[in-house]
This record gives structure tokens, sequence and C-alpha cells, in this order.
């Protein structure tokens, strides 16, 4: 029988302003403050309080034999921190059972990985520093922003020596192959976990939908589809957005009655287990190898990029962004650094979507503005008040004669007092500018033995 692995993402944007034409260069913040700290709060009382505090009933009653997995994003980790620093607790006695598991990815939620080398290599470090001083854990498997692989992140990630990394099974993809395996990629050798998004998404998407044919969808009903993939399957990852719980599929669904009855129904068969993301890597040998020359993602019918990338609104700001990198590096401003990321977050791209069929629905949801152009218009005055910034910035500091060699400075994190070694990462990198702040705090935490 297979085993079990629930992995959930956990993620909130920094919604911008409406920063209209007449802001620029007058309006000194460009992110809503106010929205974003009541935003989170309020999917905090909807999902994230009550989704813990059912996991850890869980892990409890079940004696440690109900595990998960999360990749908690660093932009919702910053806004917790500052808006609600108890959604941390609650998280931080999920890490202390033992049956949690964190993952790595990049901290602003970017598509880094598909722009910029040296900027993916330094948010991914900033993540494993940043949840290492939260929850006491090296992360050892990488999940991309919005599922998103191709074989070339194999390569970038190989310098982590990560055992896996999390991809969707998308049939395209996988022909006649099946999810339910450990599959490798090609070339350097890490292990791809494949979600199974028809189980994922019954209960992501049509958990409360009427219409579809497996409605009403009980605990027993789920079980007995998992255990129907006896002798034909080792895994059956079940990947998903945590909001799933009491923010997309409200409470009164019943979708926590259904996760409370859930992993009694599923144990109920004596060969079934639950397992993390790392306990699978480690358990099951890869049946075979797949090549994802282009990028797949898990969002939209086609599983590509096109909900970020699929309109010249999108393609042109996101080019504008990156190409912004060595200027914004080159003032060595934690600040100007820090806002520059944070306009990397793919949300700010996805806003800008106009598909409207199959996925409209979808789009309309999560969309923070009425229209996608506004998305743009909004998001292209910032930019342009933010380049100003950068070139004022540089502009002082040649004129006050400041452009002496000085090392960048990525991540500042008090990371001294950790006692968590971090094991078979490779310093320095080849081919990659390892920022000398960071390079001395992963050394410290090496050496913590």
């Amino acid at each position: 029988m297979p085993s079990v692995c629930f992995y959930f993402h956990v993620h909130q944007p920094v919604r911008l302003k409406r920063f209209s034409l007449f802001d620029i260069g007058r309006e000194p913040g460009y992110f809503d403050e106010k929205k974003n700290a009541e935003i989170l709060r309020k999917v905090a009382q909807k999902c994230y309080y009550p989704a813990n505090n059912l996991i850890l009933e869980l892990i409890e009653r079940f004696e440690g034999r109900f595990k998960v997995s999360y990749s908690v994003s660093g932009v919702f980790l910053d806004q917790a921190m500052d808006y609600e620093p108890k959604i941390i607790e609650s998280f931080q006695r999920l890490a202390n059972t033992g049956c949690v598991e964190f993952l790595s990815e990049t901290y602003y939620h970017s598509l880094a990985s598909l722009y910029s080398e040296e900027e993916f290599f330094e948010q991914v470090l900033d993540h494993m520093l940043l949840i290492a001083r939260l929850f006491g854990q090296v992360p050892n498997v990488f999940r991309n922003t919005e599922l998103v692989y191709f074989d070339y992140l194999a390569h970038l990630i190989k310098r982590f020596h990560f055992k896996a990394v999390l991809c969707e099974g998308w049939d395209a993809i996988l022909g006649w192959r099946s999810p339910n395996f450990v599959y490798e990629t090609q070339g350097f050798p890490v292990k791809l976990l494949l979600k199974n998004y028809r189980l994922s998404d019954d209960i992501a998407f049509r958990f409360s939908n009427k219409d579809w044919k497996g409605w009403p969808l009980t605990a027993d009903k789920f079980a007995n589809w998992v255990h129907s993939i006896n002798g034909s399957g080792q895994v059956i990852n079940l990947f998903m957005d945590y909001e799933t719980f009491g923010e997309h599929q409200w409470e009164n669904t019943g979708v926590f009655n259904f996760m409370r009855h859930l992993p009694a129904a599923i144990l109920r068969h004596p060969d079934v287990d639950f397992v993390t993301v790392s306990e699978e890597a480690d358990r099951y040998h890869p049946v075979g190898t797949l090549s994802m020359p282009y990028p797949v993602s898990w969002a939209d019918t086609e599983r590509d990029l096109s909900a970020w990338l699929g309109n010249e609104m999108q393609q042109a700001t996101i080019k504008a962004v990156y190409a912004l990198e060595e200027k914004v590096k080159d003032t060595r401003d934690l600040e100007l650094l820090k806002t520059w990321r944070q306009l990397q977050t793919s949300d700010h791209f996805y806003y800008m979507c106009t598909k409207w069929f199959n996925d409209g629905d979808v789009h309309k949801y999560f969309n923070a503005y009425e229209r996608p152009h506004d998305a743009y218009i909004y998001f292209t005055n910032v930019l342009v008040d933010f380049i100003d910034r950068v070139e004022d910035f540089l502009a002082g500091m040649k004129v006050a004669n400041k452009q002496q060699e000085a090392p960048r400075i990525v991540f500042e994190a008090p990371v001294a007092d950790l006692n968590i070694p971090v094991p078979g990462i490779d310093l320095p990198v080849p081919g990659v500018e390892l920022p000398n702040a960071v390079a001395r705090q992963l050394g410290q935490v090496g050496r913590a033995q």
C-alpha cells in the first residue's frame, strides 16, 4: 500500500497601495500595510489558527502516526511577525511535535529561478536561515514558487544538496506513467515528488462544488479512493494551499470536519501510513527519470507560466524588475534591496492575468483588483518611482565618493545563537558570488555542533 504525504503551502503577498501617477515622487510607501494586516488577521482566524489546532490535535491523537509538511514563504512569515506573531507560535508548536517538516523555497515567493541565478540563490539561503531561526529545522527538500519545475532547476538546487524537489504530476509530462511513484531528475540526480493533482484538487477545489459528481466528499469516500491505489503506487502526494481550510473552502462546507476524520479513515488499512516529504524521499527509490525541459507549474488548466507571464503587461513588468538587480545591489542599501525583492513576489504579476475562460473564476477570486489592468497601472507607477529612488541613491553615492569596494549585505539574521548544523552546502559556490554576511552566518551555523 502507498504512503500518504500531505504538503501545505502557506503564503500571503504584500499588496500594493492604489499608487497613482500623482503619487510618483511624493508617496513614501508602496505597500498597503493596513490592508495586508487586515487580510492576514482575517485569514488567521478563518484558517491558520483553526487549521494548526486541528493538525496538532490529529498528531497527538494518533501519537505521531499522522504527519504533514509545510512550505511557508518568507513574505508570509515577515507579515506574521509584524502583525500577528501568535501565528508563528502556533507553527512552532507543530514543529516541536517532530511530525511536521518545513521545506525550502524562495524567500519572496518569486520567479527568480527563471531570471537570475544569483538572486535565486540568495533568496533560498535567506529563507533557509529564517526557517532555521524560527522552527529549528534546516530544510532538505525544495519547493519552487507555484510548484514551478524545469530541468535546469535541478542544476540550481544541487548547490544546496536537497534530497528532493516537489513538482506537478501533469499528464502531458507523465504520459502513461503515474504520479504515485518517486522519480528522479535528469542530469543531476534529485528525487522528484509529484503531486497527485486529481485527489489533491478534490479537496482544494471541488470539495464544496455541489455540481461535482463526487459531492459530498466524506472522509470514508476519500479514504476508499486512496486505498484503491493498493499495488499501483508508492505514494499519494496531496499538495495544496493551506488556505484551502477555512478560506477557499469555508468552515460551513464541512472541510474541517472532513479533515478531522480523514486520518482515521485512511489508517484503517493496516499497510497505509503518513510520511513527510523527507521520509518519502528516504524511503522510496525512484522508478525512473523525468524530463521537463520547459517550466511546469500547478496553476490553471495549462500548468505553465501563463498565469504570471501570459501577456505583454506581465512580461514587460517582470523584465523591468529583474533588470534593476545590478543597480539595486550596487546601492548596498537594505531598504531598497528589500523593496525590490518585495516587488518580485509573483502575486503582483498574477493580478495582471487576463485569462478569463476556464480559469476565470480562480483568477477573480485571488485578484486584489477589480481589473488586471489596474494591477498593471499601480505596479508600473510604483516601479517608476522606485527606479527614480535607486537612480537618486546611486547619484548621491557618486557625489559623496562612496563607490569604494564593499561587500553586498543581503541578509542579516540573528543566527549566532543557533545550535543547528547546516550540512552539505558548498561554500563557496562556484559561479555565484556568495554575500560575505551570508557566508559568515552559514559558517557560524555550520560550526555550531
